[in-house]
């Protein structure tokens, strides 16, 4: 058992896997649990081809860098193939188009990814 905690330490410091139950046991989390149409571990969103992203894309690097990045179809195929030729990114084979179509479905290029400017400021100063 020992062995096993340390396991979990070594891959989880902050043994996220674990929570107190009501009566104050120790129980296991299920680390695919979705909730409210978001996949709790990763925070990726709940529909087709979550696992295939999960499985492949958060081996690496966090899934907030996926989030964060919108980008569309041809933009992803370029990436994976840049991660692919520069990053050592195994051949996804079939699972690249499930992946891209996951990545560009639900989390598409924004039109306004920044505020807009400021306009019609009216600037005062300030009196010392």
């Amino acid at each position: 058992m020992a062995t096993l905690l340390l396991l979990f330490l070594i891959y989880d410091p902050t043994l996220s896997i674990f929570e107190k139950t009501p009566d104050n046991q120790v129980a296991i989390v299920d680390e695919d649990k979705i909730e409210n149409g978001i996949h709790l571990r990763t925070g990726l969103k709940d529909a087709k081809g979550l696992m295939t992203v999960v499985n492949n894309c958060t081996n690496c690097h966090s899934a907030k860098l996926v989030i964060q990045n919108r980008m569309n179809k041809e933009r992803w195929d370029a990436t994976i193939r840049w991660m692919q030729e520069t990053q050592n990114l195994w051949d996804l084979g079939e699972n690249q188009q499930i992946i891209v179509d996951y990545l560009v479905t639900n989390y598409p290029v924004l039109e306004k990814s920044r505020r807009e400017n400021l306009a019609n400021i009216t600037w005062y100063e300030i009196n010392d």
